[in-house]
Parts: C-alpha cells; structure tokens; sequence
C-alpha cells in the first residue's frame, strides 16, 4: 500500500506496509527502528507515534544508564532491554502487515483511529507494554537462572520509565491544554482517571513475570493468553472509562488538543 506525502518541500513515496527488516540485538539498533516508527508516523499522521515516541525516550534513557554502568548487571541489561523492545516491534511489525498478534496490541493499534485523547493513546501502548510484555521479556530474559536476579534491574527500569511518565505528563499541557480538567473529574468522582498505576502495573508484571517462569517456556501458551486477555480488559477501560463525569471530559479536553502528530511530537520534544 502506498501512499504520496508532501516533506520537506518534496512529494515523496512511503511505503505503508514497510517492514523492519531485522530484529534488534543492541539498544542503538533499538532506537534506529524507533524512530522509523516515529517519522512514518508523522509523515501519515498516524497516532501510534505518541507512545512510539515516549517508548523511545525510555529506551534512550535505559541506554544512557547501562553506559553509565547504573544497572546491578549492565551487559544483562542490555539483553534483558533488547529482548523487551522486540515485543513491541514484532507487534507493531506484525499489525503493519496483517498478521496476528496479540489481543491486547491489535486493540491498542486500532485505537490510532479513534477520537481519543494524545495521554489515552500513550496509555494504551504502556499498559500492553509493561502488564505483557515486561512479563514475557523478564521470564524470557532469565530463562534457566534465577529470576530474582534482576528483581532490582527490573524495577529501575520502571522507575525510569515512571519518571518519563510524569516529565511528558508535564510537557502534554504544551499540546492538550486542559488536560488539567481531568484531575478535577477524577476528584468529583471519587475515581481514578485511568483504572491504571505504574506501581500496580509493575507489581502485576512482576508477579506474572514470575508465574510464567516457573512455567517455564514449553508450558507458558495458556498463561501468556489469559494475561492478554486481562490486560486486554484494561486497555478497554482506559478507552472507555466507566465514569460517565471522566468520558465527557475526555472527549471536551479532545476537541481542544494538537490533532496533527508531527506538532505533538516535535512540541514534545523540546525542552
């Protein structure tokens, strides 16, 4: 499927269904697919962008860290990032060209077509990324040695990524202006906005991270389904929260947000 884009002062071919065309085995490759991601979702202003580009800050930060020598193991680390990056990319690859992939994944790509907010569309990658796949790459990861060896890497990864969480939080308000109104609806509600906290979701992860490696790899089909089906559940309620008070809300802050993905990311990214 192709598609003509004006860039640059040119009309240029892109081509829709690219695929990438090797899995990743360091960071740095990691972060070149990212951003191939990223700029073919600027140029068809496609929303998966949002959480491709808050996934690659992540990633450039779990890289600055190994080199830093900041992980209990540094060259595990690396491994354990590459192995985690590769789930979202083979999902990503794989819904670009068709194929099956995960519930929870289709559900949160789908989503690109709808009227959701930048933060829902950003929420959505995380919950798959981190209640799934963080799971599946830390039972992977220690296959064979013990998985409690990389408990502490495993939860400085989170906290990285927590503290990106809230730096773009900040930063959303450059291209979503109310988004502050959300705060006030959970408050009236007596709701959390999004049924949906880093520290639940790394504790959810942790323990199914666990669960799957004492199955280990050869028993894990039935246990890997049932936790995309949960996490499929949340992806659901962040699209469609039960209060009535937070949709409307949503929907408002919606109407008065940045529409076109290049904008958003380039406001993003300044500092």
């Amino acid at each position: 499927m192709l598609n003509l884009k004006f860039l640059n002062n040119e009309y240029i071919l892109i081509n829709l269904k690219t695929i990438l065309i090797s899995r990743p085995t360091t960071i740095q490759e990691v972060l070149h697919q990212l951003d191939s991601i990223i700029d073919n979702a600027i140029i068809n202003n496609n929303r998966i962008g949002y959480f491709a580009y808050l996934y690659r800050r992540v990633t450039a930060e779990i890289l600055k860290e190994v080199q830093l020598g900041n992980f209990e193991d540094n060259s595990r680390m690396e491994t354990f990032d590459v192995t985690f990056a590769n789930y979202y990319l083979d999902a990503y690859n794989g819904y670009i060209n068709n194929q099956t992939i995960s519930e929870s994944w289709q559900f949160a790509f789908d989503a690109k077509d709808d009227t959701l907010t930048i933060l829902q569309h950003i929420m959505l990658g995380i919950n798959t990324h981190i209640n799934l796949d963080l799971s599946l790459a830390a039972s992977t990861a220690m296959n064979g040695l013990e998985i409690s060896d990389i408990e502490k890497d495993f939860n400085t990864v989170n906290s990285i990524l927590g503290n990106i969480v809230n730096e773009m939080q900040d930063r959303l308000s450059s291209v979503s202006p109310l988004l502050f109104l959300l705060d006030l609806a959970g408050k009236n509600t007596d709701e959390e906005i999004i049924n949906f906290s880093l520290k639940k979701a790394r504790e959810f992860s942790w323990y199914n991270a666990n669960l799957l490696w004492g199955l280990g790899i050869d028993h894990q089909t039935n246990a890997i389904h049932e936790m995309d089906l949960t996490v499929l559940r949340l992806g659901e309620f962040i699209k469609n929260p039960k209060s009535k008070i937070v949709t409307y809300a949503l929907k408002f802050i919606g109407k008065f947000e940045e529409q076109h993905v290049g904008t958003v990311i380039s406001k993003l990214r300044q500092e």
